[in-house]
């Protein structure tokens, strides 16, 4: 097991090069590094990350798993304006 079931989960968004990327991760500052140093996703690769929008924490995988899935349905105006509501947690740089 690598985290205890105490630790949240965060549906994250990041402004990038071209456009926006929606993910999640139980550890944001690890995970934005990665993106940052081409190792996260294949979008991030070819559109690195200028800036991590926001973060909304929840209890637990699953339910991390379903926001992302209805933040991805929405428009990039609706996902920037979802990030104004849940800034980043901490300074990720």
């Amino acid at each position: 097991m690598s985290s205890s079931s105490s630790s949240p989960w965060y549906v994250y968004l990041l402004e990038c090069r071209r456009g926006t990327y929606v993910g999640i991760t139980n550890d944001i500052a690890r995970r934005y590094r990665a993106h940052c140093a081409g190792k996260g996703a294949r979008y991030t690769r070819a559109n690195p990350p200028v800036a991590l929008l926001g973060a909304q924490p929840f209890a637990d995988r699953g339910a991390a798993s379903r926001a992302e899935y209805q933040l991805k349905q929405q428009s990039a105006d609706q996902k920037r304006r979802w990030a104004r509501g849940w800034p980043p947690p901490l300074d990720v740089k």
